[in-house]
């Protein structure tokens, strides 16, 4: 009986490592390397929309020499323009996309951790992302006051995206008066939006998790942004390297003084 006994136990073992081995060959693992120094990435799975699109996008190269032209210290750092491959300094960055979205994803439990990969989007009716630009969590410490305060924030944001979906005339009218440069009658009907959403309660609040907020609390993070933008990946070596291109110096549109570039971006497990 007990020789028996050991032969489970061993044959259970090996279920579990090769169980665990297969798991960890499934994850999709990237490479950045910036002139700053090099991030290693996973990508989710439970994101399969963005996960794919990231994997066609380094296949084609298509983030080689391109810069982080958005960095915000304690908050993130944004690339992915690709206007900014040929980019001069003083040019203005952050317009740049190709010519369609990819559909959100929001998962609860992927949230905006120290680290955590998200797509950039603009506000749409269905919350899409933007085809290539993305962002990296640098965030900050968070305590249960602060917290609170995030809470509040994300249940504002998915306020105004109900309003906007129900009332799908107003926000198109504040679009292309946007897109027009009538700035006027946008901020108007920016403000009615708004002033709706205040008293907008026929949604399912959110509430950050404990498990998250201990993450918060400890890691740090963005959590604010949680539910309105799509995690999709995590840094799993280099955060150091968040930390160097975040403190550089930024002009007044929070592009860096000097260029930021991510160099290449491969598949570390093909």
């Amino acid at each position: 009986m007990k020789t028996n006994f050991k032969i489970v136990i061993a044959i259970v073992s090996c279920l579990i490592f090769f169980s665990y081995y297969s798991k960890s060959e499934d994850k999709t693992i990237v490479e950045m390397t910036t002139n700053y120094g090099t991030m290693v990435i996973e990508l989710y799975n439970e994101t399969p929309l963005h996960r794919d699109n990231f994997i066609t996008l380094i296949n084609d190269k298509a983030y080689d020499s391109l810069l982080f032209h958005r960095v915000i210290e304690n908050f993130m750092i944004q690339g992915g323009d690709p206007d900014s491959k040929n980019a001069k300094a003083g040019d203005m960055l952050g317009e740049g996309d190709l010519e369609y979205s990819v559909e959100a994803e929001f998962r609860p439990d992927l949230f905006h951790k120290k680290g955590a990969l998200s797509t950039a989007r603009e506000e749409s009716l269905g919350r899409v992302s933007s085809a290539m630009q993305f962002f990296i969590v640098q965030g900050k410490i968070y305590n249960d006051s602060l917290l609170e305060i995030s809470d509040s924030r994300i249940n504002k944001m998915l306020a105004r995206h109900h309003v906007i979906n129900k009332d799908s005339m107003l926000f198109n009218g504040y679009i292309n008066a946007y897109e027009n440069d009538k700035m006027k009658l946008a901020k108007k009907l920016s403000d009615s939006i708004e002033n709706l959403a205040e008293s907008f309660s026929d949604f399912e609040k959110y509430t950050i998790p404990q498990s998250h907020r201990e993450v918060y609390k400890t890691i740090g993070g963005t959590p604010h942004l949680d539910q309105n933008y799509t995690v999709f990946g995590q840094v799993i070596e280099g955060l150091n390297v968040i930390d160097s291109i975040a403190k550089v110096k930024t002009d007044g549109m929070n592009r860096p003084i000097k260029n930021v570039r991510i160099l290449s971006v491969r598949l570390k497990n093909n």
